[in-house]
Protein backbone atom coordinates (compact mmCIF):
# COMPACT_ATOMS: atom_id res chain seq x y z
CA UNK A 1 0.00 0.00 0.00
CA UNK A 2 1.06 3.49 -0.92
CA UNK A 3 2.05 5.84 2.18
CA UNK A 4 1.43 9.57 0.98
CA UNK A 5 3.79 11.58 2.46
CA UNK A 6 3.59 14.85 3.64
CA UNK A 7 -0.18 15.45 4.53
CA UNK A 8 1.03 16.85 8.04
CA UNK A 9 2.56 19.86 6.05
CA UNK A 10 0.02 20.58 3.04
CA UNK A 11 2.07 19.46 1.05
CA UNK A 12 2.24 15.98 -0.58
CA UNK A 13 5.78 14.30 -2.28
CA UNK A 14 3.98 14.03 -5.56
CA UNK A 15 7.27 11.56 -6.94
CA UNK A 16 7.71 9.35 -3.66
CA UNK A 17 3.46 9.05 -3.83
CA UNK A 18 3.72 8.19 -7.63
CA UNK A 19 6.50 5.53 -7.50
CA UNK A 20 4.95 3.98 -4.78
CA UNK A 21 1.86 3.68 -6.68
CA UNK A 22 3.63 2.72 -9.88
CA UNK A 23 5.51 -0.08 -8.22
CA UNK A 24 2.06 -1.42 -6.85
CA UNK A 25 0.31 -1.02 -10.93
CA UNK A 26 4.03 -2.65 -12.37
CA UNK A 27 3.51 -5.71 -10.63
CA UNK A 28 1.97 -7.76 -13.72
CA UNK A 29 4.90 -6.06 -15.93
CA UNK A 30 7.52 -7.51 -12.82
CA UNK A 31 5.52 -11.04 -13.39
CA UNK A 32 6.04 -11.37 -17.50
CA UNK A 33 9.97 -10.11 -17.05
CA UNK A 34 10.28 -12.90 -14.35
CA UNK A 35 8.78 -15.22 -16.97
CA UNK A 36 10.90 -14.06 -19.84
CA UNK A 37 13.82 -14.31 -17.59
CA UNK A 38 13.23 -17.92 -17.16
CA UNK A 39 12.32 -18.54 -20.42
CA UNK A 40 15.94 -17.05 -21.52
CA UNK A 41 17.75 -19.29 -18.90
CA UNK A 42 15.85 -22.38 -20.33
CA UNK A 43 16.86 -21.30 -23.99
CA UNK A 44 20.24 -20.79 -22.94
CA UNK A 45 20.31 -24.51 -21.26
CA UNK A 46 19.23 -25.64 -24.91
CA UNK A 47 21.69 -24.12 -26.58
CA UNK A 48 24.26 -25.96 -24.41
CA UNK A 49 22.27 -28.98 -25.44
CA UNK A 50 22.85 -28.41 -29.05
CA UNK A 51 26.28 -28.06 -28.87
CA UNK A 52 26.63 -31.09 -26.61
CA UNK A 53 24.78 -32.83 -29.54
CA UNK A 54 26.61 -31.65 -32.30
CA UNK A 55 29.98 -32.54 -30.76
CA UNK A 56 28.34 -35.92 -30.58
CA UNK A 57 26.92 -35.89 -34.06
CA UNK A 58 31.07 -35.00 -35.24
CA UNK A 59 32.83 -38.07 -32.76
CA UNK A 60 29.45 -40.17 -34.24
CA UNK A 61 30.51 -39.52 -38.05
CA UNK A 62 34.05 -39.92 -37.39
CA UNK A 63 33.29 -43.42 -36.79
CA UNK A 64 30.80 -43.92 -40.11
CA UNK A 65 30.97 -43.55 -43.59
CA UNK A 66 34.35 -42.32 -44.82
CA UNK A 67 35.56 -41.34 -41.26
CA UNK A 68 38.13 -42.98 -39.18
CA UNK A 69 37.75 -46.86 -40.50
CA UNK A 70 38.28 -46.01 -44.05
CA UNK A 71 41.72 -43.62 -42.56
CA UNK A 72 45.06 -44.14 -44.43
CA UNK A 73 48.28 -43.07 -42.91
CA UNK A 74 51.07 -42.11 -45.90
CA UNK A 75 54.73 -42.09 -45.44
CA UNK A 76 57.63 -40.71 -47.70
CA UNK A 77 60.95 -41.64 -47.07
CA UNK A 78 61.81 -38.20 -48.47
CA UNK A 79 59.40 -35.28 -48.34
CA UNK A 80 61.46 -33.04 -49.83
CA UNK A 81 61.24 -34.97 -53.12
CA UNK A 82 57.73 -36.44 -52.68
CA UNK A 83 54.29 -36.08 -50.18
CA UNK A 84 51.08 -37.49 -50.65
CA UNK A 85 47.51 -38.04 -49.30
CA UNK A 86 45.25 -41.04 -48.88
CA UNK A 87 41.77 -40.69 -49.51
CA UNK A 88 39.19 -43.35 -48.16
CA UNK A 89 39.03 -45.45 -51.60
CA UNK A 90 43.48 -45.66 -51.27
CA UNK A 91 44.99 -49.37 -51.25
CA UNK A 92 47.51 -50.00 -48.60
CA UNK A 93 50.53 -50.85 -50.40
CA UNK A 94 54.43 -49.85 -51.05
CA UNK A 95 55.29 -47.80 -53.96
CA UNK A 96 58.51 -47.37 -55.45
CA UNK A 97 58.16 -43.80 -57.03
CA UNK A 98 61.22 -42.19 -59.36
CA UNK A 99 61.05 -38.20 -61.07
CA UNK A 100 62.58 -37.87 -63.86
CA UNK A 101 60.99 -34.38 -64.11
CA UNK A 102 58.48 -31.53 -62.98
CA UNK A 103 56.17 -29.53 -64.83
CA UNK A 104 56.84 -26.53 -65.56
CA UNK A 105 54.80 -23.57 -67.21
CA UNK A 106 55.59 -21.63 -70.03
CA UNK A 107 57.01 -17.97 -69.55
CA UNK A 108 57.31 -15.39 -72.18
CA UNK A 109 58.78 -11.61 -72.24
CA UNK A 110 58.80 -8.89 -74.38
CA UNK A 111 60.88 -6.03 -75.82
CA UNK A 112 61.93 -3.50 -72.91
CA UNK A 113 60.06 -0.13 -72.57
CA UNK A 114 61.64 3.17 -71.31
CA UNK A 115 58.56 3.94 -69.33
CA UNK A 116 55.37 1.69 -67.44
CA UNK A 117 52.96 4.20 -67.87
CA UNK A 118 54.04 5.80 -71.16
CA UNK A 119 51.05 5.38 -74.06
CA UNK A 120 51.45 2.53 -76.46
CA UNK A 121 50.93 2.97 -79.74
CA UNK A 122 47.48 5.29 -80.69
CA UNK A 123 44.87 4.19 -78.41
CA UNK A 124 43.18 1.94 -81.21
CA UNK A 125 40.87 -0.35 -79.90
CA UNK A 126 42.53 -3.84 -80.06
CA UNK A 127 42.06 -7.21 -78.99
CA UNK A 128 44.62 -9.83 -77.85
CA UNK A 129 43.98 -13.48 -78.99
CA UNK A 130 45.36 -16.48 -76.81
CA UNK A 131 45.07 -19.77 -77.42
CA UNK A 132 46.69 -22.71 -76.03
CA UNK A 133 48.72 -25.90 -76.66
CA UNK A 134 51.51 -27.74 -77.30
CA UNK A 135 54.59 -26.50 -79.24
CA UNK A 136 56.45 -28.71 -81.68
CA UNK A 137 59.44 -28.79 -83.94
CA UNK A 138 61.42 -31.74 -85.76
CA UNK A 139 65.09 -31.33 -86.00
CA UNK A 140 65.38 -33.75 -89.01
CA UNK A 141 63.26 -31.52 -90.70
CA UNK A 142 64.83 -28.22 -89.69
CA UNK A 143 63.08 -27.33 -86.68
CA UNK A 144 64.72 -26.05 -83.85
CA UNK A 145 64.24 -23.99 -80.49
CA UNK A 146 67.12 -21.12 -79.71
CA UNK A 147 67.08 -21.28 -75.87
CA UNK A 148 69.32 -17.73 -76.40
CA UNK A 149 66.79 -16.00 -78.41
CA UNK A 150 63.98 -17.72 -76.83
CA UNK A 151 62.26 -18.60 -80.25
CA UNK A 152 61.17 -21.15 -82.39
CA UNK A 153 62.24 -22.18 -86.35
CA UNK A 154 59.89 -24.47 -88.69
CA UNK A 155 58.04 -25.50 -85.40
CA UNK A 156 54.42 -25.90 -85.07
CA UNK A 157 51.65 -25.33 -82.68
CA UNK A 158 48.36 -27.52 -81.70
CA UNK A 159 45.43 -25.98 -79.28
CA UNK A 160 44.67 -27.85 -76.76
CA UNK A 161 40.93 -26.80 -77.28
CA UNK A 162 40.37 -24.90 -74.86
CA UNK A 163 39.44 -21.80 -76.53
CA UNK A 164 40.80 -18.76 -77.80
CA UNK A 165 40.40 -16.25 -74.81
CA UNK A 166 40.65 -12.62 -75.50
CA UNK A 167 41.71 -9.22 -73.64
CA UNK A 168 40.89 -5.68 -75.12
CA UNK A 169 43.20 -3.17 -75.40
CA UNK A 170 42.52 0.63 -75.70
CA UNK A 171 42.99 4.55 -75.16
CA UNK A 172 41.88 3.75 -71.41
CA UNK A 173 44.43 1.21 -70.58
CA UNK A 174 47.54 0.87 -73.64
CA UNK A 175 50.27 1.31 -71.42
CA UNK A 176 52.44 -1.32 -69.69
CA UNK A 177 51.01 -1.26 -66.57
CA UNK A 178 47.35 -0.79 -68.44
CA UNK A 179 48.02 -4.21 -70.87
CA UNK A 180 49.16 -6.18 -67.72
CA UNK A 181 46.56 -4.85 -65.71
CA UNK A 182 43.71 -6.03 -68.33
CA UNK A 183 45.22 -9.43 -68.78
CA UNK A 184 45.20 -9.88 -65.09
CA UNK A 185 41.45 -8.60 -64.89
CA UNK A 186 40.52 -11.03 -67.35
CA UNK A 187 41.57 -14.01 -65.59
CA UNK A 188 41.95 -16.08 -68.93
CA UNK A 189 44.33 -18.42 -67.46
CA UNK A 190 47.53 -15.97 -68.19
CA UNK A 191 49.43 -13.82 -65.14
CA UNK A 192 50.87 -10.61 -66.31
CA UNK A 193 53.80 -8.81 -64.50
CA UNK A 194 56.75 -6.28 -65.40
CA UNK A 195 59.86 -7.16 -64.86
CA UNK A 196 62.26 -4.02 -64.18
CA UNK A 197 65.76 -5.51 -65.58
CA UNK A 198 68.12 -2.31 -65.00
CA UNK A 199 68.97 -1.37 -68.94
CA UNK A 200 68.09 1.50 -70.50
CA UNK A 201 64.88 0.53 -71.30
CA UNK A 202 64.05 -1.96 -68.32
CA UNK A 203 60.43 -2.46 -68.54
CA UNK A 204 59.47 -5.81 -69.71
CA UNK A 205 56.51 -7.22 -69.79
CA UNK A 206 56.36 -10.71 -68.51
CA UNK A 207 53.73 -13.54 -69.25
CA UNK A 208 52.94 -17.03 -67.53
CA UNK A 209 50.31 -19.71 -68.11
CA UNK A 210 49.15 -20.09 -64.97
CA UNK A 211 48.22 -24.45 -66.26
CA UNK A 212 51.86 -25.91 -66.58
CA UNK A 213 52.57 -28.84 -69.15
CA UNK A 214 53.99 -28.75 -72.25
CA UNK A 215 49.70 -28.92 -73.78
CA UNK A 216 49.73 -25.12 -72.45
CA UNK A 217 52.09 -22.95 -74.12
CA UNK A 218 50.75 -19.35 -75.16
CA UNK A 219 50.45 -18.40 -79.26
CA UNK A 220 49.24 -14.91 -78.95
CA UNK A 221 47.51 -12.80 -81.91
CA UNK A 222 47.07 -8.90 -81.88
CA UNK A 223 44.45 -7.19 -83.95
CA UNK A 224 44.40 -3.12 -83.89
CA UNK A 225 46.99 -0.93 -83.01
CA UNK A 226 50.61 -2.19 -84.66
CA UNK A 227 52.66 -0.79 -82.11
CA UNK A 228 50.55 -3.58 -79.49
CA UNK A 229 51.33 -5.92 -82.31
CA UNK A 230 54.61 -5.67 -82.79
CA UNK A 231 55.03 -5.94 -78.74
CA UNK A 232 53.06 -8.77 -78.49
CA UNK A 233 52.14 -10.71 -81.21
CA UNK A 234 53.85 -14.27 -80.53
CA UNK A 235 52.97 -17.00 -83.37
CA UNK A 236 55.35 -20.02 -82.21
CA UNK A 237 55.42 -21.18 -86.03
CA UNK A 238 55.74 -17.26 -87.51
CA UNK A 239 56.26 -13.83 -86.10
CA UNK A 240 57.72 -14.16 -82.74
CA UNK A 241 57.87 -10.83 -80.63
CA UNK A 242 57.52 -12.45 -77.22
CA UNK A 243 61.29 -14.05 -75.99
CA UNK A 244 60.70 -17.90 -73.82
CA UNK A 245 62.30 -17.51 -70.81
CA UNK A 246 61.03 -20.93 -69.91
CA UNK A 247 59.80 -23.97 -71.45
CA UNK A 248 56.04 -25.49 -70.80
CA UNK A 249 56.95 -29.17 -69.45
CA UNK A 250 55.41 -32.32 -68.50
CA UNK A 251 55.99 -33.93 -65.03
CA UNK A 252 58.03 -37.41 -66.21
CA UNK A 253 57.83 -39.97 -63.25
CA UNK A 254 57.89 -43.52 -62.92
CA UNK A 255 55.32 -45.46 -59.92
CA UNK A 256 56.50 -48.81 -59.14
CA UNK A 257 58.92 -49.00 -62.98
CA UNK A 258 55.92 -47.61 -64.51
CA UNK A 259 56.10 -44.93 -66.97
CA UNK A 260 53.79 -41.69 -66.33
CA UNK A 261 53.25 -38.22 -67.77
CA UNK A 262 51.16 -35.70 -66.60
CA UNK A 263 50.58 -31.72 -66.83
CA UNK A 264 50.80 -30.80 -63.25
CA UNK A 265 52.93 -31.44 -60.16
CA UNK A 266 50.00 -32.77 -58.06
CA UNK A 267 48.71 -36.10 -59.47
CA UNK A 268 45.34 -37.54 -58.54
CA UNK A 269 45.37 -40.64 -60.48
CA UNK A 270 48.45 -42.42 -60.71
CA UNK A 271 47.83 -44.51 -57.47
CA UNK A 272 44.18 -44.97 -56.60
CA UNK A 273 42.74 -42.83 -53.89
CA UNK A 274 46.18 -41.27 -53.52
CA UNK A 275 47.60 -37.85 -54.49
CA UNK A 276 50.84 -37.10 -55.05
CA UNK A 277 52.51 -33.76 -54.48
CA UNK A 278 55.99 -33.98 -56.63
CA UNK A 279 58.56 -31.65 -55.23
CA UNK A 280 62.21 -32.27 -56.71
CA UNK A 281 63.69 -34.72 -59.49
CA UNK A 282 65.25 -38.30 -58.07
CA UNK A 283 68.31 -40.05 -58.43
CA UNK A 284 67.02 -43.40 -56.69
CA UNK A 285 63.92 -43.95 -56.33
CA UNK A 286 61.79 -42.84 -53.30
CA UNK A 287 59.62 -45.52 -51.31
CA UNK A 288 55.74 -44.25 -50.23
CA UNK A 289 54.00 -46.84 -48.04
CA UNK A 290 50.23 -46.35 -47.49
CA UNK A 291 48.74 -48.21 -44.21
CA UNK A 292 45.59 -48.14 -42.53
CA UNK A 293 45.54 -45.06 -40.20
CA UNK A 294 44.60 -46.95 -36.64
CA UNK A 295 45.90 -44.51 -34.36
CA UNK A 296 43.19 -42.42 -35.86
CA UNK A 297 40.57 -45.29 -35.26
CA UNK A 298 41.37 -45.36 -31.96
CA UNK A 299 41.06 -41.26 -31.27
CA UNK A 300 37.76 -41.75 -32.87
CA UNK A 301 36.56 -44.20 -30.54
CA UNK A 302 38.18 -42.27 -27.30
CA UNK A 303 35.79 -38.94 -28.82
CA UNK A 304 33.13 -40.85 -29.07
CA UNK A 305 32.85 -41.79 -25.59
CA UNK A 306 33.81 -38.50 -24.63
CA UNK A 307 31.27 -37.08 -26.66
CA UNK A 308 28.54 -39.41 -25.20
CA UNK A 309 29.72 -39.08 -21.68
CA UNK A 310 29.33 -35.55 -21.97
CA UNK A 311 26.19 -35.38 -23.33
CA UNK A 312 24.23 -37.84 -21.17
CA UNK A 313 25.59 -35.84 -18.50
CA UNK A 314 24.31 -32.41 -19.38
CA UNK A 315 21.16 -34.20 -20.47
CA UNK A 316 20.31 -36.21 -16.66
CA UNK A 317 21.52 -32.62 -15.11
CA UNK A 318 19.25 -30.23 -16.77
CA UNK A 319 16.11 -32.16 -16.60
CA UNK A 320 16.80 -34.01 -12.68
CA UNK A 321 13.93 -33.71 -10.16
CA UNK A 322 14.44 -31.67 -7.07
CA UNK A 323 15.01 -34.04 -4.26
CA UNK A 324 15.74 -32.81 -0.56
CA UNK A 325 19.32 -33.11 -0.96
CA UNK A 326 19.56 -30.97 -4.51
CA UNK A 327 18.04 -29.08 -6.50
CA UNK A 328 16.20 -29.38 -9.71
CA UNK A 329 17.64 -28.97 -13.31
CA UNK A 330 16.14 -26.30 -15.16
CA UNK A 331 14.18 -28.33 -17.42
CA UNK A 332 13.29 -30.61 -14.74
CA UNK A 333 11.43 -33.86 -15.68
CA UNK A 334 11.01 -31.87 -19.46
CA UNK A 335 9.85 -34.71 -21.44
CA UNK A 336 11.55 -33.83 -24.37
CA UNK A 337 14.79 -34.38 -22.85
CA UNK A 338 13.60 -37.43 -20.81
CA UNK A 339 12.68 -38.66 -24.38
CA UNK A 340 16.02 -37.95 -25.73
CA UNK A 341 17.51 -39.86 -22.95
CA UNK A 342 15.70 -42.68 -22.98
CA UNK A 343 16.53 -42.81 -27.14
CA UNK A 344 20.20 -42.31 -26.69
CA UNK A 345 20.73 -45.57 -24.18
CA UNK A 346 18.31 -47.54 -26.09
CA UNK A 347 20.46 -47.22 -29.19
CA UNK A 348 23.37 -47.53 -26.91
CA UNK A 349 22.04 -50.69 -25.28
CA UNK A 350 21.17 -52.89 -28.18
CA UNK A 351 22.62 -55.08 -30.19
CA UNK A 352 23.27 -54.77 -33.64
CA UNK A 353 24.00 -57.66 -36.81
CA UNK A 354 26.52 -58.12 -39.02
CA UNK A 355 29.63 -59.30 -38.11
CA UNK A 356 31.57 -61.00 -35.12
CA UNK A 357 30.90 -58.43 -32.73
CA UNK A 358 27.59 -57.11 -31.61
CA UNK A 359 27.43 -54.79 -29.28
CA UNK A 360 29.88 -52.10 -27.83
CA UNK A 361 30.90 -53.73 -25.19
CA UNK A 362 32.29 -56.74 -27.26
CA UNK A 363 35.21 -54.49 -28.47
CA UNK A 364 35.81 -52.59 -25.21
CA UNK A 365 33.08 -50.10 -24.88
CA UNK A 366 31.32 -50.99 -21.98
CA UNK A 367 28.43 -48.92 -19.93
CA UNK A 368 29.41 -47.85 -16.13
CA UNK A 369 26.97 -46.47 -13.73
CA UNK A 370 28.91 -43.67 -12.66
CA UNK A 371 30.63 -42.54 -15.98
CA UNK A 372 28.24 -43.37 -18.77
CA UNK A 373 30.78 -45.11 -21.21
CA UNK A 374 34.50 -46.09 -20.47
CA UNK A 375 36.80 -47.53 -23.10
CA UNK A 376 38.83 -50.47 -22.35
CA UNK A 377 41.86 -49.78 -24.76
CA UNK A 378 43.46 -53.20 -24.75
CA UNK A 379 40.21 -54.85 -26.07
CA UNK A 380 39.50 -52.34 -28.23
CA UNK A 381 43.25 -52.19 -29.94
CA UNK A 382 42.75 -56.14 -29.71
CA UNK A 383 39.74 -55.62 -32.41
CA UNK A 384 41.48 -52.85 -34.52
CA UNK A 385 44.43 -55.28 -35.25
CA UNK A 386 42.95 -58.40 -35.73
CA UNK A 387 39.57 -57.60 -37.11
CA UNK A 388 39.30 -54.53 -38.17
CA UNK A 389 36.50 -55.54 -40.95
CA UNK A 390 33.72 -56.56 -38.12
CA UNK A 391 35.16 -53.49 -36.17
CA UNK A 392 33.91 -51.26 -39.16
CA UNK A 393 30.86 -53.64 -39.49
CA UNK A 394 29.82 -53.03 -35.91
CA UNK A 395 29.94 -49.04 -36.32
CA UNK A 396 29.01 -48.41 -40.14
CA UNK A 397 26.55 -50.82 -41.56
CA UNK A 398 23.30 -49.82 -42.16
CA UNK A 399 22.09 -50.38 -38.28
CA UNK A 400 25.41 -50.15 -36.88
CA UNK A 401 26.16 -47.97 -33.74
CA UNK A 402 27.60 -45.05 -35.87
CA UNK A 403 24.06 -44.88 -38.51
CA UNK A 404 21.92 -45.15 -35.92
CA UNK A 405 23.09 -42.53 -33.79
CA UNK A 406 24.14 -39.92 -36.45
CA UNK A 407 20.64 -40.04 -37.46
CA UNK A 408 19.38 -39.84 -33.90
CA UNK A 409 21.37 -36.69 -33.80
CA UNK A 410 20.46 -35.21 -36.85
CA UNK A 411 16.61 -35.67 -35.65
CA UNK A 412 16.92 -34.63 -32.57
CA UNK A 413 18.99 -31.29 -33.71
CA UNK A 414 16.65 -30.89 -36.29
CA UNK A 415 13.66 -31.52 -34.56
CA UNK A 416 13.44 -31.54 -30.88
CA UNK A 417 15.85 -29.19 -30.10
CA UNK A 418 15.12 -26.82 -32.99
CA UNK A 419 10.96 -27.46 -32.08
CA UNK A 420 11.54 -26.37 -28.73
CA UNK A 421 13.88 -23.61 -29.03
CA UNK A 422 11.16 -21.95 -31.37
CA UNK A 423 8.61 -22.68 -29.39
CA UNK A 424 10.33 -21.15 -26.64
CA UNK A 425 11.99 -17.88 -28.66
CA UNK A 426 8.22 -17.18 -29.42
CA UNK A 427 6.85 -17.42 -26.02
CA UNK A 428 9.68 -14.85 -24.77
CA UNK A 429 8.32 -12.69 -28.00
CA UNK A 430 4.89 -12.87 -27.00
CA UNK A 431 6.33 -11.41 -23.17
CA UNK A 432 8.24 -8.85 -24.49
CA UNK A 433 4.64 -7.70 -26.86
CA UNK A 434 2.66 -8.15 -23.71
CA UNK A 435 5.29 -5.79 -21.44
CA UNK A 436 5.73 -3.26 -24.48
CA UNK A 437 1.91 -2.59 -24.17
CA UNK A 438 1.85 -2.65 -20.69
CA UNK A 439 4.18 -0.09 -20.17
CA UNK A 440 2.67 1.88 -22.87
CA UNK A 441 0.07 1.51 -20.51
CA UNK A 442 1.73 2.47 -17.54
CA UNK A 443 2.97 5.75 -18.64
CA UNK A 444 -0.09 6.92 -19.13
CA UNK A 445 -0.72 5.80 -15.40
CA UNK A 446 1.78 7.09 -14.16
CA UNK A 447 0.70 10.85 -15.83
CA UNK A 448 -2.57 10.27 -14.40
CA UNK A 449 -1.65 9.57 -11.71
CA UNK A 450 1.18 12.89 -11.57
CA UNK A 451 -1.35 15.01 -12.61
CA UNK A 452 -3.76 14.19 -9.42
CA UNK A 453 -1.28 14.54 -6.81
CA UNK A 454 0.00 17.90 -8.17
CA UNK A 455 -3.62 19.17 -8.18
CA UNK A 456 -3.89 18.30 -4.42
CA UNK A 457 -1.09 19.64 -3.61
CA UNK A 458 -2.44 23.18 -5.46
CA UNK A 459 -5.78 22.49 -3.62
CA UNK A 460 -3.73 22.16 -0.10
CA UNK A 461 -1.82 25.05 -0.58
CA UNK A 462 -4.92 26.75 -1.62
CA UNK A 463 -6.85 25.34 1.95
CA UNK A 464 -3.64 26.61 3.72
CA UNK A 465 -3.84 29.63 2.64
CA UNK A 466 -7.51 30.38 3.53
CA UNK A 467 -6.78 28.50 6.93
CA UNK A 468 -4.25 31.67 7.49
CA UNK A 469 -6.39 34.05 6.32
CA UNK A 470 -9.72 32.96 8.77
CA UNK A 471 -6.87 32.54 11.93
CA UNK A 472 -5.61 35.94 11.11
CA UNK A 473 -9.08 37.48 11.17
CA UNK A 474 -10.88 35.64 13.71
CA UNK A 475 -7.65 36.36 15.81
Amino acid sequence: MATITGLSSGKVDVNAVVSQLMAVERAPIDKLNKKSASYQTQLSVFGGIRSNLSTFQSAVQKLKGTGSFQAFKVNSADSTTLTASAGSNALAGNYALEISSLAQSQQLIAAGQTSSTDTIGAGTSTTLSFDFGTISYDPLNGGAYNSTTGQYTNASFNSNGGGIKTVTIDNTNNTLEGIRDAINTANIGVSATIVNDGGTSPYRLALVSTASGVSNSMSISVSGDSAIESLLSNDPTGTQNLSQTLVAQNANFKVNGVAITKTSNVVTDAIQGVTLNLNKITSAPTNLTITKDTAAISAAANSFVTAYNDLIKNLTSVSAFKTTTASGGTLAGDPAIRQLISELKGIINSAVSGGSFTTLADVGIKTQPSVGLALDATIFDAAVANNLTDLATLFTSSTGYATQLDAWAKTSLNVTINTRTSNISQSISDISKQVDIQETRMAGIKKRYTAQFTNLNAMLSKLSSQQTFITQNLG
